[in-house]
């Protein structure tokens, strides 16, 4: 299973029309065509002039097709060029990574670069700022950059992290269903829409739902995405006041609970171990039992196409498009890194965030694209062309909102996941649960004074 589903984002689109427009960023050694695709050259590079090359050790934690995915650009970046060797250390897992990375700071022996990304840490200085290390990449391109991706990389002005790869929440559907009750997914803009075609699509028999017309995922995740849509914020936009009890977010949690409970038209799957409330809700889809539900980008790779299709959270009606989170997985360059080090760190993960590599990434996991010229990358053409769910997630990015930085060091966000549990299981009204989430997060916030 993709961790990053664990996870729940600028204006890339002024409109993915623009992005036609938009420069791309050619990997090294891949020498971009006049029409901007990318194409790869033979390798004679030249040594390095000092003779061998950097030799820099990359920590990852990701296994499974994602690791052979992720070692599989490490040894084309390797054979790419002669003057940096990267070697791919694998760990267990984000946690398991950050664990080690501690560990290794203490030691004084850190990696190069590591897939983590820790705000608190960089402002204590264990992280290298990447400002002048991406000034020296002349072919790095920023503005390129997935602007909602990149700005999560920030700590108080500078760029201490770069994405890798993002993720964010999408509606997949059966087509079957929606042509059934002759619905239209393109012409589902809002909640409201979506909630007219799930009571179309509910199958009722003795008073018991045989077939839902929606599955939200279960925890607060996507609760919080349809919250912030509808205009509702975290916070106060000075930071002082839990907002979690606006007319947005009860309006919206009570929505749910409605669907939910009352109307019985989607439903919820519930704890069970790890993963398995994700799967139940992806076989409910996929097995008939259910219209669609709200997964990640990540889940493509286990969903059949030929079924399903996907599109975009819609907004509300009168509140504008949908603003979902989208998150992004960082790099960093720990501090106590040697100065070529940190160069070579750079230029390899330049390379990694090339059009495209960042398209091949994309095409072959799920995740979203950092870059949008990675939208005119000819092999993500292609696939796309095949395979037009690919875009969604990307498209969905370019007005979705930052991922929630908890200033509480995560009581906020426990906070909220408690409340989702009382209105989506419990049935307890989403005003009087979400008052108690205020008060409990208010509490929190207020010992920071």
């Amino acid at each position: 299973m993709n961790v990053f589903k664990k996870v729940s984002a600028v204006s890339l689109i002024a409109g993915l029309s623009v992005l036609t427009a938009c420069g791309g960023n050619a990997a090294p050694g891949n020498a971009a065509t006049a029409g901007g695709a990318a194409s790869e050259v033979p390798v004679a590079n030249a040594a390095p002039a000092g003779g061998a090359p950097v030799t820099i050790e990359f920590w990852y934690g990701l296994g499974g097709k994602l690791g052979e995915n992720m070692e599989s650009l490490i040894q084309k970046f390797n054979a790419s060029q002669q003057e940096v060797v990267v070697k791919g250390i694998v760990q267990g897992d984000y946690t398991e990574t950050e664990q080690k990375l501690q560990a290794a700071i203490a030691a004084g022996q850190v990696p190069a670069v590591v897939l983590s990304s820790n705000i608190a840490w960089a402002r204590k200085g264990y992280y290298a700022p990447m400002d002048e290390l991406i000034a020296g990449q002349p072919d790095f391109n920023k503005e390129d950059f997935v602007q909602t991706f990149l700005n999560q990389g920030q700590v108080d002005g500078k760029q201490y992290f770069l994405p890798m790869y993002g993720s964010t929440q999408v509606m997949y559907y059966r087509k079957d269903a929606f042509a059934k009750s002759g619905i239209d997914a393109s012409q589902i803009k809002t909640w409201e829409d979506l909630a007219a075609a799930a009571k179309k699509m509910t199958v009722s028999e003795g008073g018991k739902t045989t077939f839902y017309g929606w599955e939200p995922m279960w925890g607060s995740g996507n609760m919080i995405d349809a919250a912030l849509s509808k205009g509702g914020s975290i916070l106060s936009e000075d930071g002082t006041k839990v907002t979690i009890d606006s007319p947005e977010w009860i309006d919206t949690w009570e929505f749910f609970r409605k669907a939910i409970h009352e109307d019985k038209t989607m439903r919820i799957h519930s704890g069970g171990q790890g993963w398995e409330y994700w799967y139940k809700t992806i076989d409910d889809v996929m097995k008939g039992q259910a219209a669609g539900y709200t997964g990640s980008s990540g889940d493509q790779g286990d969903l059949d196409f030929s079924v399903v299709s996907a599109m975009e959270q819609p907004g509300w009606a009168g509140a504008g498009e949908g603003k979902p989170v989208a998150g992004a997985s960082m790099a960093g360059i720990p501090a106590q890194a040697g100065d070529a080090e940190k160069q070579a760190a750079m230029k390899w993960l330049t390379y990694f965030t090339s059009s495209e590599n960042t398209a091949f990434w994309s095409i072959n996991t799920g995740y979203i694209s950092v870059r949008q010229s990675a939208l005119q990358d000819p092999a993500f053409v292609a696939f796309s062309e095949s395979n037009p769910q690919i875009k969604i997630p990307l498209q969905q990015a370019a007005h979705a909102s930052a991922p929630f930085q908890d200033p509480t060091g995560g009581k906020i966000n426990d906070a909220l996941k408690i409340a989702a549990d009382k209105v989506q299981i419990e049935n307890i009204p989403a005003a009087e649960a979400l008052k108690e989430a205020q008060q409990t997060a208010q509490a929190a916030l207020d010992k920071l004074k």
